[in-house]
């Protein structure tokens, strides 16, 4: 093996040379050509799906769920969680969410399931009001008794069997920004109310924002709550 000064100066050319175009070509040429390539053919996907409300102000992403409550006026109240706002229409439950996007704030904290199991608490195979408190029955039932009480008006009380699944459970990543269009029906007498509009513009406004199954026959209907409540502002505000 030849170590002779020169043959070695030789090597260290060559390594810094080929470090050099593929510097170029890996970390310049390659990322320019993925990042046009995208902000070309999906624009909308490669900025993160935004939604921007009707001054042009990006309020959130289509991708990813958030809450709707109303700010708590001292953090050391001891209240353990937030009320929610009921000017909007409200998602699927999840400790996951971040703050109200109908404006500037917007804070993911976590996500993920609650990985009980369904007859987490059930107490004979069923879930009945004598479910053991945190556990998973006791919490679907809670949020059924809250989807109820805050989604009566004076001239139309939600039942029990009214109340789809979603409106009291989480989806797995706790961070969902659909609700069905049944969860979202249930709610437009409320918002109509609150926002002192027509309960028929409401109604159209949820079916002008329900999307149908994915190529026909994958998923199910679906209405995303973020661009909802978009609309909704705007038409408030009309």
């Amino acid at each position: 093996m030849n170590n002779s000064p020169g043959n070695t100066a030789r090597l260290l050319g060559a390594g810094l040379r080929a470090l050099l175009v593929l510097t170029v070509i890996c970390g310049v040429l390659y990322p320019l050509a993925v990042t046009g390539i995208a902000q070309a053919l999906f624009h909308d996907e490669a900025n993160g799906s935004e939604i921007k409300d009707k001054s042009g102000q990006v309020v959130g992403s289509s991708l990813i769920g958030q809450t709707y409550d109303l700010p708590k006026n001292d953090p050391n109240d001891g209240e353990e969680a937030a009320r929610p706002d009921l000017k909007w229409f409200q998602p699927r439950p999840s400790n996951g969410l971040g703050d109200n996007s109908v404006n500037t704030r917007y804070t993911l904290i976590l996500s993920g399931a609650t990985n009980r199991s369904a007859d987490n608490g059930a107490v004979g195979g069923a879930c009945t009001k004598d479910a053991e408190e945190g556990t998973l029955c006791a919490q679907v039932l809670a949020a059924r008794e809250a989807v109820i009480a805050d989604n009566s008006t004076a001239d139309h009380r939600v039942e029990p069997r009214d109340v789809p699944a979603d409106a009291v459970t989480s989806s797995a990543s706790g961070l969902d920004p659909h609700i069905s269009p049944a969860y979202a029906a249930l709610q437009v007498r409320r918002v109509a109310e609150r926002n002192k509009l027509d309960v028929d513009q409401v109604g159209k406004l949820v079916a002008d924002h329900t999307a149908g199954r994915t190529l026909g026959f994958m998923g199910e209907p679906r209405v995303n709550v973020l661009e909802l409540n978009t609309a909704l502002k705007a038409l408030a505000e009309n």
